[in-house]
């Protein structure tokens, strides 16, 4: 379904409504190849095309919803949706009014395309498997373009359109040692590819060295941009949402009290200008290009969706209290030689050079330290990490991140 068949088709629909209903549209699409490897050879390769509709009916104060797989057909896509409209239709007025029911009700338009130029997933594959002769690799390849569009009878027409790839892969010694890495973005650069690959044999070189024991305690560590995106997405379950803030249920709530702060050097962003995620949420509101969450070490702004935003009054600037675009500024530090390696489990010895691998240990600290006292410094380069997610379709979320040093962090048995 193309960008003028979805708007036709709501248009269709509209034009069907009984008196004050409203209609909110949007489609959730995407064309994408599949290819899984393990000991460096392809074991499974597919492709899916599919395009979801999901609809919003709403009466005053009363909403329903629900969702439709389109076939493909303009007939069969509008008989689905039509038949859908109706179901809804039946069970509007049983549903209780809604009193955080909020959508835009100025008619916007917008359009994005991100992305372009991806090679086939045949080729792009077949580079990997050439350039990672000799290891034995296990992974993933999703590649393709993903579909988000809003459209509504009160003349919203949005769309978003981008065309990303994912390579997410390990490399195994042996039992349970190995190195992980990962390749993502909107171009393929076959030098890139190649420089990884180099850090992941380096890495395997390293993790064949004897392991060493080292006594719980605090140890000066580097910690990837895979690391640091691992600690914010803990941190982003209820860390910047207005609800969670203004119930005092967020993990950082002594910094919005001001009893504590990163270090000023900290300054996370929702990007909402950047990345696979729509500029528009849900309900038809627009997103702001960019929402600072963290500025100067200290709290910023909350990320407000349309529901908390009714509730609370204030204005709308995300569709999630999860950010989907988030980035952390850069530093001043060169980036390590090598490419993506679990920090916690490495030594870095004299020169940035990996001594050796660690037994296996955990570690117990807290992000005001982490990101505050014992913050030395982050990387001058960034990683663009697309989620790998693909639980009833391709995830649009991402981070752009740095890499970070610190002074200290506690390793527990």
């Amino acid at each position: 379904m193309s960008q003028g068949d979805f708007f036709a088709l709501i248009e269709r629909l509209s034009g069907g409504l009984h008196g004050e209903e409203v209609l909110l549209a949007n489609l959730d699409g995407e064309d994408s190849d599949f290819v899984r490897l393990n000991r460096n050879r392809i074991r499974q390769a597919g492709s899916v095309r599919r395009r979801r509709l999901h609809l919003r009916l709403i009466q005053g104060r009363r909403q329903i919803a629900g969702g439709c797989d389109l076939p493909g057909d303009p007939a069969a896509d509008f008989a689905a949706a039509d038949g859908l409209v109706e179901r809804l239709r039946a069970r509007l007025l049983d549903v209780p009014e809604d009193p955080y029911l909020a959508y835009a009700t100025d008619a916007e338009t917008s359009e994005r395309f991100i992305g372009g130029g991806l090679p086939r997933a045949a080729e792009a594959v077949g580079e990997l498997i050439t350039a990672a002769h000799g290891l034995d690799l296990v992974g993933i390849w999703a590649s393709g373009t993903m579909y988000r569009g809003l459209a509504s009878s009160l003349g919203h027409r949005h769309w978003h359109q981008s065309a990303s790839f994912n390579l997410d892969w390990s490399c195994y010694l042996e039992r349970d040692k190995a190195v992980k890495a990962g390749y993502s973005g909107f171009r393929w650069e076959p030098a890139r590819l190649q420089a990884k690959l180099e850090g992941l044999r380096h890495g395997l070189e390293a993790m064949g060295r004897p392991p060493r024991a080292i006594p719980p305690g605090r140890y000066r560590a580097y910690l990837a941009p895979d690391a640091v995106q691992e600690l914010l997405a803990m941190l982003a379950w209820g860390g910047f949402g207005l609800k969670s803030h203004r119930t005092a249920q967020t993990p950082l709530l002594r910094m919005v009290r001001g009893e504590q702060r990163f270090d000023p050097r900290v300054q996370l962003t929702e990007e909402h200008s950047r990345g696979l995620a729509p500029g528009f949420t849900s309900e038809g509101f627009l997103k702001p290009p960019r929402v600072t969450l963290i500025s100067g070490g200290a709290y910023g702004d909350c990320l407000v969706d349309s529901r908390s935003g009714k509730e609370y009054g204030l204005p709308v600037n995300a569709d999630s209290s999860i950010p989907e675009s988030l980035a952390m500024d850069t530093g001043d530090i060169p980036a390590v030689s090598y490419d993506r390696h679990d920090p916690v489990r490495h030594i870095l010895g004299g020169g940035r050079e990996i001594a050796g691998p660690l037994d296996v240990m955990r570690f117990d600290d807290s992000l005001y330290h982490l990101l505050g006292d014992r913050l030395e410094g982050l990387t001058r380069e960034r990683e663009l990490i697309l989620a790998t997610d693909t639980y009833e379709g391709r995830s649009t979320a991402s981070a752009l991140l740095p890499g970070i040093l610190v002074s200290g962090i506690d390793l527990a048995l």
